[in-house]
């Protein structure tokens, strides 16, 4: 059998497509208007309880809707196991749209989630259908409450009930009797029931609010009291004659957090029992809780506001009785475990720490007390993929060797041996995996920053490519078409440390002339830029990489990089200090080994954390950048909310000096060059207060600047018509007046 990277130039360089394809313009409509490269993905997948089948969504064509198919993994065989023609419910003469599909535990019925609402940042409200695949009927569940308000909607295990949320409050319902038990009555204004808050769902990454015990007779589920916590209003100037104020509860940094708690309610309704942890629930967090396999106890991490320790509950969900099992402390911040699985009869539990320097997987007992280290080294374990525990074998992915690039490589469950890489070493760039339960396949996912994702079947530990779903070869002929520069990754020594970065040049780069640069930054905690991955901004790079620039991008200390426990946090109490210390010396750096760099024409931009980034840059570095663009930005950390700011940089009141000398407000009377600040005013996130009271003090120092405000606009700045393509023709403008393209 050929290799996978044999089987991927024969399906992305098809040497006679190639010649044969005709790409529109490199323009900004096609990139924003017109889809130009039209990148095709497939799924979503789900494996089912064998592992060795997996279903998706394909369209049919003679129905115009969505068939639910399986697929033998091994063979390669194909079943309709729903027909779109099936998902038509009575009185309607179109099938249900899918937006997503859950399969009950023994595949014998599917969820499916349609007709849904953004709630923030994603899609988690609409309405749910359960397909009964023995009998072939489709019922919708939740009738009688309101259209479109049902969330987080799963099957009991035994398949025989669903349980889901509804403004605010959790509700139970038998299938066979359409019987809908409400769980709880209290949600409302301020009492979230099944789900959370503002800050949970978007720093900690929690939006399905509750679990089902493993018997099916008890649900446990957050509840959030967010009376007290202060509340945000945003202005809708847009939609009516009068102005409609949206209220948003949002604690700030240093500000009281919504009243969090865990409790415990008889699926079959009945009184809720409260478990009681240690310390103010508003000044503890709850991010993760879980029933223990085969058992009624749960069990939960519960941190600290500061976020330097993590206590590890055991729960009995009956008696309520409980027990500490575990305590992770760091001098900065620990983070959320989400690598747990369950091994020996549940008498072991695997976890993650960076007790060593790095971030790696443990097996440790039910009480906590014996622990063994699976994986080890000199690198960080970025995700476990699968733990395949009849094998014997953890499947992970890490960046050993360039930190820009992930693979996948196992490891004995045992700890002993050496690592072994999966993915096939001449392949570079990033490796993504979806491993069936037998672990003896998986969907692979591959891209870099000249290739879109190539999705594949693969037969594992050889790696040996079964099928190609989406090779994208025309999304990268047409690419290719354009003769655009590569990507080129760089090491950049700065005395301190050696930092990765990346620069587009200009396809018709000539070393031996100076060519103004205009240097992308994030350079926050919460993310790393230089990665060698597709990504669709890139576009936006090579864009203006072709009116006449050098496009550079640089990871500081303290960005989401798989470099160890002391690259990522050495920059706790300091953000917008030593990241900017950081970011200014290798642009001087870059300046003096590359020559062809115009120092006289050197810009800055970045989004959000990277907006911040920018105006300290600008502020405080005016002696090197002349231009920048801040979009969606910071200007004051102690706007920003709690859970985010105080892990990285404690509460205000412990550390004034560093919320004051990280904010770029504080520094703004250094402005010398040329500014432009961009913000949506419908930004829940990061709020358009913050650009305002930017606005304030840069006219308080009587200093010169561009605004662009778009009405309405989230922290995305992507709704309503034409947003994407008119932001991107406004940065071009400023950047053309203000930073001279070409070369001299």
């Amino acid at each position: 059998m050929k290799s996978f990277f044999t089987l991927l130039c024969i399906c992305m360089f098809p040497i006679a497509s190639i010649a044969q394809v005709v790409s529109p313009e490199f323009t900004l409509e096609n990139i924003y208007k017109n889809n130009i490269l039209d990148i095709q993905y497939f799924g979503p997948v789900r494996w089912l309880k064998d592992g060795q089948h997996y279903s998706t969504l394909e369209y049919n064509k003679d129905t115009k809707g969505q068939d639910i198919v399986r697929y033998d993994a091994k063979s390669g065989k194909r079943e309709v196991l729903i027909v779109s023609d099936n998902l038509i419910p009575a009185g309607r003469t179109s099938a249900l749209s899918v937006r997503d599909y859950i399969w009950s535990d023994n595949d014998q019925k599917v969820l499916i989630f349609t007709n849904t609402e953004r709630v923030w940042r994603y899609h988690t409200r609409g309405d749910y259908w359960v397909y009964n695949m023995k009998n072939k009927t489709l019922q919708q569940v939740g009738i009688g409450l309101p259209e479109s308000s049902l969330m987080f909607a799963k099957f009991a295990p035994q398949g025989d009930r669903v349980a889901y949320v509804s403004k605010n409050n959790v509700y139970s319902e038998d299938l066979a009797t359409g019987k809908i038990t409400q769980l709880t009555s209290d949600g409302g204004e301020h009492i979230v029931n099944g789900t959370f808050d503002w800050v949970y769902e978007e720093e900690f990454d929690c939006r399905d609010g509750f679990r089902w015990s493993p018997d099916g007779k008890t649900i446990s589920y957050w509840q959030s009291n967010t009376e007290g916590t202060g509340t945000f209003y945003m202005v809708n100037n847009l939609d009516s004659v009068y102005s409609k104020i949206i209220p948003l509860p949002y604690p700030k940094a240093g500000t009281p957090n919504s009243a969090v708690k865990v409790g415990v309610v008889s699926a079959s309704g009945g009184e809720t029992k409260w478990i009681e942890l240690l310390g103010d629930p508003r000044n503890n967090y709850i991010p993760r809780m879980d029933f223990i396999p085969n058992s009624n106890d749960l069990l939960i991490q519960q941190m600290n506001r500061l976020q330097n320790t993590n206590n590890l509950w055991v729960v009995d969900a009956a008696s309520l009785s409980k027990k500490i099992i575990h305590t992770e402390t760091e001098d900065t911040w620990v983070d959320v475990h989400d690598n747990i699985q369950w091994l020996d009869n549940e008498k072991y539990f695997t976890w993650t720490s960076e007790k060593d320097g790095y971030r790696h997987l443990y097996k440790v007992s039910r009480d906590g007390k014996e622990w063994s280290q699976i994986t080890k080294g000199e690198f960080d374990v970025i995700q476990i993929q699968c733990i395949d525990e009849k094998g014997g074998y953890v499947y992970y992915t890490a960046a050993p060797d360039d930190y820009y690039r992930k693979q996948l490589y196992r490891k004995k469950l045992s700890g002993k041996g050496a690592a072994e890489c999966i993915t096939p070493e001449d392949v570079k760039g990033h490796h993504n995996y979806q491993i069936s339960p037998t672990a003896k396949f998986a969907i692979h996912r591959f891209n870099n920053s000249n290739t879109p994702t190539v999705t594949s079947l693969v037969k594992l530990p050889k790696h040996e490519t079964i099928q190609v779903f989406e090779d994208n070869k025309k999304a990268k002929a047409s690419y290719d078409s354009f003769g655009l520069k590569t990507k080129e990754f760089i090491k950049v020594d700065i005395g301190e440390t050696i930092l990765d970065a990346w620069l587009i040049k200009p396809v018709d780069f000539d070393p031996a002339k100076k060519y103004p640069t205009i240097f992308y930054v994030y350079g926050e905690p919460f993310l790393s830029e230089v990665q060698d991955t597709w990504k669709s901004s890139d576009l936006w790079h090579q864009y203006m990489a072709q009116q006449g620039y050098i496009i550079a991008c640089v990871d500081n200390r303290g960005t989401n990089v798989a470099r160890g426990t002391e690259w990522r946090k050495c920059i706790y109490g300091q953000v917008g200090e030593l990241a900017v210390h950081d970011q200014a010396a290798a642009a001087k750096k870059i300046m003096e080994e590359h020559p062809y760099i115009d120092s006289e024409r050197l810009g800055i931009w970045g989004w959000s954390g990277g907006g911040s980034m920018t105006l300290n840059c600008m502020f405080r570095y005016a002696n090197i950048y002349s231009t920048g663009i801040a979009v969606a930005f910071v200007s004051n950390q102690k706007l920003y909310d709690t859970i985010y700011q105080e892990r990285f940089m404690g509460l205000p009141q412990t550390n004034p000096e560093g919320y004051k000398n990280g904010s770029p407000i504080t520094h703004a009377s250094k402005l010398e060059g040329n500014l432009m600040l961009i913000h949506g005013t419908g930004d829940d996130n990061v709020h358009y207060q913050s650009c305002e009271m930017l606005i304030d003090e840069l006219v308080k120092q009587n200093k010169l600047f561009s605004l662009m405000s778009y009405p309405m606009r989230s922290h995305g700045i992507y709704e309503r018509d034409n947003t994407s393509l008119h932001l991107r023709r406004t940065m071009e403008q400023y950047w053309l007046k203000n930073l001279k393209p070409g070369s001299k």
